[in-house]
C-alpha cells in the first residue's frame, strides 16, 4: 500500500484543538475598571495604530497597555519612564486615559499631566456610554 496513514494527523489536531480551546481564555489581559458613564460621541478617526492607553484603577495605579505587562501596577516614575519611550518612538500616536469612576479625580490628572510632560499633544479620556434606562 502507497498511501499515508493520516490518522495520528488528526489525533493530533485535535488534541491541539482542545488545548487552544482551553487556553484561549485565559490569554485575555486586561485591568478591570468601572469607567465612569457618561453621554459622548465616540471617536470618529480610525488609527492606524494602536493606541497608548493609560489606565488608573481603583486604587490610584497606572497601568499601560504597550511596552509593559498590562497587569503590572506602575507609580509615576515608571509610568513617565514607559510612557516617555513609546511617545518618543511614535510621537502621532492616539493616547486615551480610562480612569476608574471610584478614584480620585487627581490621580486621573496626575496620568494626563504626565503624559503631557513626555510628549501626548491631545489625551482623550475613555468613557462608557449611559445604559438605555437612564436616559431621558
Amino acid at each position: 500500500m502507497a498511501q499515508i496513514n493520516v490518522v495520528p494527523y488528526i489525533d493530533v489536531m485535535l488534541v491541539l484543538l482542545v488545548i487552544f480551546l482551553v487556553t484561549a481564555p485565559l490569554l485575555k489581559q486586561g485591568v478591570k475598571v468601572d469607567l465612569p458613564h457618561v453621554p459622548s460621541k465616540p471617536v470618529s478617526s480610525q488609527p492606524t495604530q494602536t493606541p497608548l492607553t493609560v489606565t488608573v484603577n481603583a486604587q490610584g495605579a497606572f497601568f499601560v497597555n504597550q511596552g509593559a505587562n498590562p497587569t503590572q501596577a506602575l507609580d509615576a516614575a515608571a509610568l513617565r519612564h514607559i510612557a516617555g519611550e513609546i511617545l518618543s518612538k511614535h510621537p502621532k500616536i492616539q493616547v486615551y486615559v480610562r480612569g476608574d469612576s471610584h478614584v480620585s479625580y487627581g490621580k486621573v490628572v496626575e496620568a494626563m499631566g504626565i503624559l503631557q510632560q513626555v510628549g501626548a499633544d491631545k489625551v482623550g479620556l475613555v468613557t462608557e456610554p449611559p445604559a438605555a434606562d437612564s436616559r431621558h
